[in-house]
């Protein structure tokens, strides 16, 4: 019988280019569909990523305080989300809440600040934080995350030892304005544009969930597509109360899959990682998405907790595949990632993933006294 989307997959393997009408496509297939949709997707995985799944550690650097009105974020400008609130970690810290991250597994850390955009002394003190974690730990990636960048910061991010910078588009230039006044969607290209030029591996994606329709969806995805991004976060809302978006719950876990997929099918050598929300979200269907997706957040995000980063290692294990990095990945022969590092909360926090349940605010790892979730 003939299977639309794996006949879409074989096409995809030699060399087509997804159009809109197959977009809109994978987008409005049926539920009775979603397994022809993801084994054709997982594909397309397997081929250019085989069983790895690249682990990634975020390390917010500094936490709320932002003069931005982004309605989907909990740092936002007059958000009355009750996340943790501080200024710059000390370099020592969070070279140490990075290599938490490291030690269960992680191959990238992503360091992040709130703000519109870093001062040219914020470049000279991330670049101290990298500099650092680099002489520790020579080997991982570090993906730098700080808002839009003026001119030259980006080659100094670089010289520093960053490898990637991330930057999301987050939705299509159209509905761009309907989620944030304070800056525009050329902002965000141009920053990605700046960290191409300076040498920096561009890693930019989206948040779905905010009312944007089939149309917005496509638009963005091919943007990053234009773009050249070589990692495409997922991201799904987590409506946080105090937010404009709170109480704002559009998703269902079939849809996130159908997402996953458009971005795989659109782009199917390029990392994809399921990112924030994807536990109150994906939900059971988190072990699906793996086969779609080959790539993670492990543990907690920037200010809600994710579950617990063993649970994580362990979903990975369960699935047949391997942490990326890992010496069971160099022989493809197990996994083994289990024995990696511990969630490091003691048992005091569980990640709310229920339908309806509001995002588990953050009080564990950087800028507190708790161990970190990884």
């Amino acid at each position: 019988m003939f299977n639309y989307f794996d006949d879409l997959a074989t096409r995809q393997l030699s060399g087509a280019t997804l159009t809109r009408h197959e977009a809109l496509a994978i987008l409005e297939s049926t539920d009775e569909q979603l397994l022809e949709v993801v084994a054709a997707a997982a594909r397309l995985r397997r081929t250019h990523f085989s069983n790895t799944v690249k682990v990634n550690y975020l390390v917010n650097l500094k936490s709320g305080l932002c003069p931005e009105d982004c309605t989907y974020c909990s740092q936002r400008l007059g958000s009355a989300a009750q996340i943790l609130k501080y200024t710059w970690l000390k370099p020592e810290d969070a070279v140490a809440q990075a290599a938490t991250g490291i030690r269960a597994g992680a191959s990238r850390v992503c360091m992040v600040a709130s703000g519109k955009g870093p001062t040219d002394r914020d470049v000279d003190r991330v670049a101290g934080m990298v500099t650092e974690l680099k002489d520790q730990h020579p080997d991982v990636e570090v993906c730098a995350c700080l808002g839009i960048l003026k001119e030259g910061q980006a080659g100094r991010l670089k010289a520093a030892g960053v490898d990637a910078y991330n930057h999301n588009l987050n939705t299509s230039e159209s509905m761009y304005a309907e989620i944030c006044s304070t800056h525009e969607f050329s902002d965000r290209v141009q920053t990605v544009e700046h960290a191409k030029a300076a040498g920096l591996s561009p890693c930019s994606g989206i948040i779905v969930g905010m009312g944007e329709s089939h149309e917005d969806l496509i638009d963005a995805v091919f943007a990053l597509r234009e773009l050249g991004s070589d990692s495409i976060p997922v991201n799904f809302l987590m409506p946080f109360d105090g937010t404009p978006l709170e109480g704002t719950w559009l998703l269902r876990p079939a849809a996130c899959m159908r997402v996953l997929a458009l971005v795989r099918f659109a782009c199917p050598s390029t990392e994809l990682r399921m990112a924030g929300g994807r536990e109150m979200h994906l939900r059971t269907l988190q072990p699906l998405a793996l086969h779609v997706a080959n790539s993670l957040f492990l543990g907690d995000y920037l200010t809600s907790e994710g579950q617990a980063g063993q649970a994580d290692l362990a979903m990975i294990a369960d699935n047949g595949f391997v942490v990326l990095g890992s010496p069971e990945a160099a022989t493809q022969q197990g996994c083994g990632s289990q024995s990696s590092g511990g969630c490091g909360c003691h048992g005091t926090h569980d990640a709310e993933t229920s339908s309806g349940a509001n995002p588990t605010i953050r009080r564990r790892g950087a800028g507190t006294q708790l161990a970190p979730n990884a």
